[in-house]
């Protein structure tokens, strides 16, 4: 089902008026006085990004801000969606039953590269999980499986970024009355979702499934972590090496029974939370969205491409071993070509074709060390 903005009202939730940033840190916190609220307008002096994303700049229309901004970043001949495909996307979902999903690429200082894919219920709540080597896209991978962490829940206008763009759609039945984003709260209330993602770079029958596993299941938010003090021990200190994480993620391919362990650095929990506000930790929802999807933070659901409803079917071989291959319906053939999820050194934004070198140059980031480690799974 598709949503659509005709004959309904222009003007945004009055929800979609808060700040677009997460939280301020507690040192930041002071500064608050000192926000200014600017409305952008065509034509007006456009305020600085780092201070919008700071919390020190409020803006009313993020919209017309973002499409400036990017409008002005644009790599010819590598970007996949124009500047005004952008804005009709956004138009679009700005309701209650608006659907579009974000695959964005997040290099945090911290916790290294990782990809967050949202997937819109309503105007001012969605569904976030941070997958740590992105979605995969090879049916004969070894690594198919990936967790997928639930985060903190965002509104429309916190997913306008420089990523992957497009509208979804979900097997939930053939309920003509039902809309998608209804059918996808249904689905994340079950505790299982089958979701088809067509983008502007993912294949137009690309399906993923995404489930929690009853031992994950928790009901209640995580309580604040204690922050003790150590005794340092000089016998110690050459026992771990600086920024190696205290904690890994485990991820396992059902098929094959191949287990994996991947590197991550889960202990900077501690850290970020201590920063954030309460509220927030409270609600696991930023200014602006609202938890109405009872979203539990760092839930870690199991995500899988689901290979049958991609177009793909297994075959034999004579050593008996099995494969899957791009199956024919209809004298069509399905499925498609394999993708890899190559991180920032490769991936581009489909808004303006940056890599995330470029987009850091271009907002003049000065001093920003990327944490090492990050490879692609390209088996």
């Amino acid at each position: 089902m598709t949503s659509s903005g005709e004959d309904r009202p222009s003007t945004p939730p009055t929800s979609l008026q808060a700040p677009i940033s997460p939280p301020k840190s507690r040192r930041h916190r002071e500064r608050s006085s000192k926000i200014s609220d600017v409305n952008h307008q065509a034509g007006a002096k456009e305020p600085p990004l780092a201070a919008v994303e700071a919390g020190e700049i409020q803006i009313q229309d993020h919209l017309s801000y973002f499409s400036s901004h990017l409008s002005k970043a644009v790599r010819p001949f590598t970007s996949l969606l124009s500047i005004q495909d952008f804005v009709d996307l956004y138009k679009r979902n700005r309701y209650h039953d608006g659907r579009h999903f974000v695959v964005h690429q997040h290099d945090h200082p911290i916790a290294g590269v990782h990809y967050d894919l949202r997937l819109q219920i309503s105007e001012t709540s969605s569904i976030s999980f941070a997958i740590m080597y992105g979605l995969p896209g090879d049916p004969n991978s070894r690594r198919l499986n990936r967790n997928a962490t639930e985060t903190r829940v965002h509104n429309l206008e916190q997913k306008q970024t420089d990523d992957e763009l497009s509208n979804s759609s979900l097997d939930g039945g053939n309920e003509p009355s039902t809309s998608e984003s209804e059918k996808l709260h249904r689905a994340f209330k079950d505790r299982k979702i089958r979701i088809r993602l067509p983008g502007a770079r993912l294949p137009s029958n690309y399906t993923l499934s995404i489930r929690l596993l009853t031992a994950n299941n928790r009901h209640e938010q995580p309580k604040k972590p204690s922050r003790k003090r150590r005794r340092k021990n000089p016998e110690s200190q050459n026992l771990h090496t600086p920024g190696t994480p205290e904690a890994s993620e485990v991820e396992e391919d059902v098929d094959s029974g191949h287990t994996t362990r991947d590197t991550t650095a889960t202990a900077y929990e501690c850290e970020l939370e201590e920063q954030e506000d309460e509220q927030v930790r409270l609600t696991n929802a930023y200014p602006g969205a609202n938890n109405s999807i009872n979203s539990i933070h760092q839930r870690r659901w199991l995500l899988s491409m689901d290979r049958q409803a991609s177009g793909f079917g297994p075959q034999v071989k004579d050593d008996e071993t099995k494969t899957w291959v791009r199956r024919e319906q209809g004298g069509k053939l399905l499925g498609f070509q394999p993708f890899y999820v190559r991180g920032r050194d490769h991936e581009r934004s489909i808004v303006t074709g940056r890599t995330a070198y470029e987009v850091i140059e271009d907002e003049g980031v000065k001093g920003f060390t990327g944490r090492k480690g990050w490879k692609a799974v390209l088996e």
